[in-house]
């Protein structure tokens, strides 16, 4: 059935006050957790002081927020507002060679803050990697790209070459294997779009402009080399309609975002609380599944922040960059899930979408979903909860498709026919919500740990049934229902926008 089936208004309402109220309640539950753990001595490290007029302290349990916020924000404002100030310049002057203003600042920025023998570390890399996409064949780049991602992710080459780097500071590692794991995925992009390349190859100084570009070397996110290529080469730069009133409010939305999450972890201990699993077997069910919800919506807040920062910087660029991830909330499908829409596109065009073509063959989607997450795996680093991790989402992502195809078979595909597109809306929730716990029960392995995973998942399903386990599918077929009726508005106006243009 369409997407744009309809339901009553009332029934609506219904599902968004019991979704309303079964947050509320869950939210009290973490409240009450966080205020009565707050001098637990296994809780030391992950609270500090905070604000100390309201009487509350912070959850600093999360390594990269606090470091965004501490010791690299100097750094980021610095280099960033460096960037955006001779990017402008250039824009006005000479557009046709902003391209390697970006470049040379890159390189100028990488060099300072991580030293001659690192930027000799990435350049050897990119030189590889040239010289490979030379033979324009593209099954040497993947053998090749991979194999140098799995020198930075793989010990001992990962130490061996980290050992090059002399001297030491708080960030080096982390700009170390951020720079370096997003520069082989760069080179991969380029080595593969300049193999398909029917006239002549791509220069290296195409690479390194793409390589350097300050704002996206670090952390991401990743632009296929194609997409970028063309961008960064128009001479024409001209603002759509209302841009830069958008690039503010969008500034002013992630500030606000920054503000919010600093609020947050004043009253809610949310990353602290699961590292200790004996106080988490004091809490309700309903404090639990909030609390595993929880720690994926701030998962998303904090890459929404980091690539709307970085996203805001490359639009004042005249780049069109890869779109935040979409918010957990809105999701109940494990195709659309994803925290670096990046990585995801990067690898839906080199793997997924290459070896699935149109996903719609058993076979070729389980080998597709096989490839592209054992290039996630070595992307994130192998260890054990990330195989765990690949292992699950892989099975939930084709597990996704047999369903699918089981309901199209008769009888269920004929029943289906004789219904109302509302009814049938209302089953295909049910499953729906199912698989958004499958999600967010997948993803907690990788965010938390695999105890707290299995504490959760034991709650719900074993000592929680049948009054958690049912409630809490309940409140969570409501929540589907509302995602399914924005989607069905989106459609709608979508529909209008396409039947406006072609008149």
């Amino acid at each position: 059935m369409g997407v744009k089936a309809m339901l009553p208004s009332y029934e609506l309402g219904f599902y968004a006050l019991t979704v309303t109220c079964a947050v509320l309640y869950s939210g009290s539950g973490i409240f009450e957790a966080s205020r009565d753990s707050v001098n637990r001595k296994a809780f030391r490290d992950g609270i500090k002081p905070g604000w100390h007029y309201f009487g509350r302290k912070m959850d600093v349990a999360d390594f990269e927020w606090v470091m965004w916020f501490t010791s690299f924000r100097n750094v980021i404002i610095f280099a960033l507002s460096g960037h955006v100030l001779f990017g402008k310049i250039c824009s006005m002057t000479v557009p046709q060679h902003r391209a390697v203003v970006y470049m040379l600042y890159g390189v100028l920025a990488v060099l300072g803050s991580m030293g001659l023998v690192y930027l000799m570390i990435i350049l050897s890399h990119c030189l590889v990697l040239y010289s490979v996409a030379l033979a324009k064949q593209k099954w040497l780049c993947y053998v090749a790209g991979l194999c140098c991602l799995a020198s930075f992710k793989v010990e001992p080459f990962s130490s061996w070459q980290s050992g090059f780097v002399t001297g030491a500071f708080d960030l080096q590692d982390v700009l170390f294997y951020g720079g370096s794991g997003f520069t082989i995925m760069r080179c991969m992009s380029f080595a593969l779009e300049s193999s398909e390349r029917k006239e002549g190859i791509y220069s290296i100084f195409d690479l390194l402009k793409y390589n350097f570009y300050l704002p996206f070397f670090f952390f991401g996110p990743v632009m296929t080399f194609d997409q970028f290529h063309a961008q960064v080469s128009t001479r024409e730069l001209r603002r759509k309609d209302d841009e830069m009133r958008n690039i503010r409010i969008h500034a002013l939305l992630h500030l606000g975002a920054i503000i919010a999450v600093d609020i947050f972890f004043h009253f809610f201990y949310i990353l602290t609380l699961p590292s200790d699993l004996k106080f988490m077997n004091r809490l309700s069910d309903w404090s639990l599944a909030g609390l595993a919800y929880s720690n994926l919506v701030y998962d998303w807040v904090k890459a929404a922040v980091m690539f709307g920062v970085i996203n805001t910087i490359a639009r004042l660029d005249h780049l069109d960059p890869p779109q935040p991830p979409k918010c957990i909330t809105m999701l109940y499908v494990f195709a659309e899930t994803h925290f670096d829409r990046g990585i995801n596109d990067w690898l839906c065009k080199y793997v997924y979408d290459h070896i699935g073509e149109n996903h719609d063959n058993i076979m070729k989607e389980l080998m597709a979903t096989i490839a592209t997450f054992a290039v996630t795996t070595l992307w994130l680093g192998p260890c054990e909860i990330v195989y765990i991790w690949s292992v699950f989402n892989c099975f939930g992502l084709n597990f996704e498709l047999w369903v699918q195809k089981f309901f199209q078979q008769e009888p269920f595909a004929k029943l289906e026919a004789k219904m109302s597109a509302a009814m049938s809306r209302r089953i295909r929730a049910v499953f729906g919500a199912a698989n958004f716990w499958a999600i967010v029960l997948y993803n907690i392995l990788a965010l938390n740990s695999l105890e707290f995973a299995l504490l959760v998942t034991k709650r719900l399903l074993l000592t929680g049934f049948p009054v958690s386990t049912l409630s809490i599918w309940f409140i969570t077929y409501c929540g589907v229902q509302l995602i399914k009726e924005r989607e069905r508005i989106l459609a709608i106006e979508e529909e209008k926008c396409d039947k406006a243009k072609v008149e």
